[in-house]
């Protein structure tokens, strides 16, 4: 069962177009509420891929975390969604020019 404020936070990411990204910080200003507090929405996110919560990073371009893990096979996972999108990684980070 999905709360409000995870329909909430899965409605926002799904207008995330391709190839951009937005921050953990950006979603929770709309909600009101905190990055951590999107983080743990989109740790638990059973629409993936509808709901694209690979393309919510750090607001610093820092990739982030990705199925409740900071680093290793989900991250590559991750990263690799973003390129094929078209988002440059470069050192596990992303230019400001693909936020939205």
């Amino acid at each position: 069962m999905v709360t409000s404020f995870q329909a909430k936070v899965y409605e926002l990411c799904k207008k995330i177009p391709r190839g951009k990204v937005t921050s953990y910080s950006s979603i929770a200003k709309r909600l009101k509420s905190s990055p951590r507090a999107v983080g743990q929405a989109l740790r638990v996110n059973p629409f993936a891929p509808i709901v694209p919560c690979h393309r919510v990073v750090k607001a610093d371009g820092s990739i982030g975390g990705f199925g409740g893990e900071v680093s290793g096979e989900k991250i590559q996972k991750k990263i690799a969604l973003l390129k094929r999108e078209g988002v440059e990684v470069k050192d596990y980070k992303i230019e400001k020019k693909f936020f939205i």
